[in-house]
Order: structure tokens, then sequence, then C-alpha cells
């Protein structure tokens, strides 16, 4: 007689042996472990008791047949399989939300392209391309969201973004295309009555500033950190404001200085609002970069978006920015909808 039991969990073969296989949750709770470095952070992260964390833990070790990491004085340290483990369940996890995602647009008859981007170009060039590029398909919705740009890799490969848009990588994984977006000019501005207003600072004197930051000063990759490396501005001047434009806001009132993208503040130099100090250390000359995953086949919307990004009609609208109608503008705390 076969017997046949309804309500057992699927099971496969691994090493001779039949065992049942892993889950989201399972996967989920190492994912967590993995990048935090410590069970009880990830049972914290998760909502969930340290005891569920360190029982998923063991199911995928006994599936495996290898114990993944153990601990040791310095930390977790990973075996082979272990780290393997890591990186496939960080993109399988990242295809389930992707394809749960494409699904549901999917039903509601709309495609979903996921822009992750770094602060400074988020807040002054994205919204001119999105809403360009997004009134060229009448089915296709934007999400952009701001990221580390040291992540942007990550992103990519474990399918959590679309594509990544900011400041140059050092190094780019074989399986992401990179190409320039647009060439752009940091400076530094001040108010109008500022001691360095339209002169040429020393190294020595641009140090002895207060620094009026956005939240790209936070990170580590990108045109504003490596000015502020390059001229060694200690931390007690730095202050960081939650956008670039705040900062911009009080150097208008004589607070500080602001590094600043050229297009965006040349309205107010013209109408004496701001004033730039000038000279070789007060500018710096950088290039956003596109990252894409480099997929043989028909173009996806990411790999359109990356080409038309370069474009004069897309450069201008970055330049100038965009309105976004307010049907079709739908804010969140880092994540922002186009539709």
């Amino acid at each position: 007689m076969i017997d046949v039991r309804l309500d057992a969990e699927p099971s496969h073969a691994i090493a001779g042996k039949w065992v049942t296989p892993m889950t989201p949750t399972q996967l989920r709770a190492y994912v967590a472990v993995v990048r935090l470095g410590s069970v009880k952070q990830a049972a914290a992260e998760l909502q969930v008791s340290e005891s569920a964390v360190s029982l998923h833990i063991a199911q995928l070790r006994k599936e495996f047949g290898d114990k993944l990491f153990a601990r040791t004085a310095a930390g977790l340290a990973f075996t082979p399989g272990g780290l393997r483990l890591a990186s496939r369940a960080a993109e399988l996890l990242g295809l389930q939300d992707r394809t749960m995602l494409e699904v549901s647009a999917a039903k509601r008859g709309r495609r979903l392209l996921r822009v992750a981007a770094s602060s400074l170009f988020a807040e002054f060039a994205a919204p001119g391309l999105i809403e360009l590029f997004a009134k060229r398909a009448a089915d296709l919705d934007v999400e952009l969201s701001v990221r580390n740009p040291g992540s942007f890799g990550s992103l990519l490969l474990t399918r959590a973004a679309d594509i990544a848009i900011g400041p140059q990588p050092s190094i780019v994984d074989s399986a992401i295309g990179c190409r320039p977006v647009m060439n752009y000019r940091l400076v530094i501005a001040v108010g109008p009555g500022h001691p360095l207003a339209g002169l040429a600072a020393s190294p020595g004197q641009l140090r002895e500033q207060t620094w009026l930051l956005g939240p790209s000063a936070a990170t580590e990759w990108g045109a504003v950190p490596a000015l502020l490396r390059r001229l060694a501005v200690p931390d007690e001047r730095q202050q960081i404001f939650q956008s670039h434009a705040a900062a911009l806001g009080e150097a208008k009132r004589g607070k500080g200085v602001a590094p600043a993208l050229a297009f965006t503040v040349a309205p107010d130099v013209r109408q004496g609002q701001l004033a730039q100090v000038v000279g070789p250390h007060a500018t710096t000359e950088a290039v956003w970069h596109a990252q894409v995953l480099a997929t043989p086949g028909s173009m996806s919307a990411a790999e359109e978006l990356s080409r038309f990004s370069s474009t004069p009609r897309a450069i201008q609208a970055m330049m100038r920015g965009a309105g976004v109608s307010v049907g079709h503008f739908r804010p969140s705390v880092h994540v922002t909808l186009w539709s």
C-alpha cells in the first residue's frame, strides 16, 4: 500500500538524503544574520524571537549538511558553503520580491522600474529625468529610492533595483554594465555677505569654514565626500542637513559654505542670493554613471533608461527639472513613485 501524506512538506534529495526544501522565512533569517553578524540583532530586525532565528539556521544546517558559520572572538566565521548560501539567498529573496511586485503591476496592466540613486542625483537631477522618461510609456511606473552608492552593485545583483545612478564605482562586477550619464560641476556656494564670496580661497581658508552639507556627505562615494577628503575638512566643521536644499538655505543666510551643483545654484547667483567661492580648490568636475545588469536579449526598461539618460533631451530635463502632477506623485520616506 502507498502511504500518501497530504499535509507533509514537499521533499527533495541532497547527497542521497530526502530533506524538506528551504523556505523564504529561513533564507530571510539567514541573510539577516549574515548582514548583521548577530542572531540577536537579526531577531530584533525581523521582529521574532532569537530561538526562532536559531531554529531557521538549524534547519538550513541540517538541510545542507554544513554548519554554515561559527562564532569566534572576532565575530561570525563563515564556511565556503555558508558564503555561497548568503549570496544565493539574497539573490533569491530579491527575485521573489521583484516577482511579487511585477505580478502585482502586471495584474493592473503596468510595468515597474525601480531606480536606486545617490542622494545628490535623486534630489536635483532624477525628478526631471524620470518625469520625461515616464511620459514615453503609459504603462510604466517608476520607483525612485535614495541609496548609498556603495550598495549599488549588491542591489542590482540581488534584483532589489533595476538600475542605479550616481557616482562612478571604483570596481564594477562583470555582470553589471556601467555607462556615463552626465558631466556636472560641483562648486562652493556662500551667502552674498560671506567673507569668501567671489574670492579665490586657499585649502587652509576652506578648512576653517563651517561646511553645510546634504546627505551625500554621509557616504563614502561621490564628489562631495571626495572634496571634503581632498581639503581635509575636520569632522567638527561639518554640519549635515536632511537635504542639500536645506544646506543651501543656511548658506544663503551666511551660516557657512555649501557644496552645490553649478546648474542648480546659477539662478540664485544671478539674483544675488548666493555667491560662489572661486579658484581651483573650490571647483570639482565629476560624472554620474548608470549601472544595469548586463543581460542579453531584448532591451529592458532599465537599459532603455540607461541609454536615454545621456541624450541631450534627458540632460536638459535633469538640469531644468520637471513638475510632477499631483495625481501621479506619491511620496514616501525614502521612495517616490511616478506613473
